[in-house]
């Protein structure tokens, strides 16, 4: 099989890729390489996704990705560097390959820079993702994953989550373009008949986790004996889920895609475990043994209090199975965190 997957140099992206080509299947990965952070994690996610683990010499990004196009492009994997807002490119590109099934990743991501930048994240999260439907219509692809969020739940005071919950109120400008996914995913479902899956992930983490994002910020500040930002007073709780266990989620919902017609569904995918702001730094703590140097600050404005995934729906349609406690993960991080 032959997947397009967009996003595919991050964090969640490299993972699923390599996952599919040691499968034997095809991957496309389509990934602009925005300045969100550092380039250079993104081609170094890319060379460990196609297990290329030869020396490469960085000289500056357009050379770069060159070089990087050079060195993994082969029968089973092609990348480029493509906006999902530049539609005649991504169109090139379909023309060029004969595409099974699109699993779509990229977006921009964060809560706290989309309220600085808002019609930014609309242009990439909404009209983006339109892009991809109106080509996937063009191009008869009819098999299609989608990454939503767990934000699009925001303040849900009922616990746990549960995707038949009411999430009209999201309180992020980013939660909003996701739950706009969800509603316009529907819509080309309905019209063209395009399977589809919607992934509400929770707190994705483990390696190559970006840099921004809590655990490796905390991991890598405690490490350089620096102060850690502590925003509220560490009751504040997710449902971390472990890498693993979102590419088992996303592979086996491929699978029923494959295996299924008329589908359009929204499945949450955690760990059904919630850990709290303060029980997440202690784990840090505890593995890196080293204590952190905190900085107590307020809350974020968009930050919500609590998430917690039920993952019965996805039980029982996919068949997920999350087996990656909390601790061991954590453990599992700071190994892949020393040694990089």
């Amino acid at each position: 099989m032959k997947y397009l997957i967009t996003g595919a140099s991050g964090f969640i992206g490299s993972h699923l890729a390599e996952q599919l080509l040691q499968q034997g299947h095809s991957v496309i990965n389509i990934d602009n390489f925005d300045n969100f952070y550092d380039y250079r994690i993104k081609i170094k996610n890319t060379l460990d996704s196609v297990q290329y683990f030869s020396d490469f010499e960085f000289s500056g990004k357009e050379e770069d990705l060159q070089q990087l196009a050079m060195r993994v492009n082969s029968e089973n994997y092609t990348f480029y560097c493509q906006d999902i807002r530049d539609k005649k490119g991504l169109e090139e590109i379909m023309k060029s390959h004969a595409v099974d099934a699109v699993i779509h990743l990229a977006a921009l991501a964060g809560v706290r820079p989309s309220i600085e930048r808002p019609l930014e994240y609309e242009e990439v999260n909404i009209r983006g993702t339109m892009n991809l439907w109106e080509l996937c219509n063009e191009f008869n692809i009819r098999k299609f994953v989608c990454a939503s969020s767990s934000s699009v739940y925001g303040n849900n005071e009922k616990t746990p989550f549960s995707e038949t919950d009411n999430v009209d109120q999201p309180i992020s400008p980013y939660a909003a373009t996701k739950k706009c996914g969800e509603i316009l995913g529907h819509v080309y479902h309905n019209l063209y008949g395009i399977d589809m899956i919607q992934l509400r992930f929770f707190t994705v983490y483990g390696p190559r986790q970006r840099p921004d994002l809590a655990i490796h910020k905390f991991t890598k500040l405690i490490s350089e004996n620096r102060e850690i930002p502590f925003y509220g007073d560490g009751t504040t709780a997710r449902d971390y889920t472990y890498i693993d266990d979102i590419i088992d989620g996303i592979m086996k919902s491929i699978t029923y895609l494959e295996e299924h017609s008329r589908v359009y569904e929204i499945l949450n995918l955690g760990e059904n475990q919630v850990i709290t702001l303060t029980e997440m730094l202690s784990s840090i703590e505890q593995a890196l043994g080293k204590p952190a140097i905190r900085k107590n600050l307020p809350m974020q404005p968009g930050d919500v209090l609590k998430t917690n995934a039920d993952i019965t729906k996805a039980r029982a349609l996919i068949g997920y199975k999350p087996d990656t406690d909390f601790q061991n993960g954590i453990k599992k991080f700071v190994e892949w965190f020393l040694r990089k």
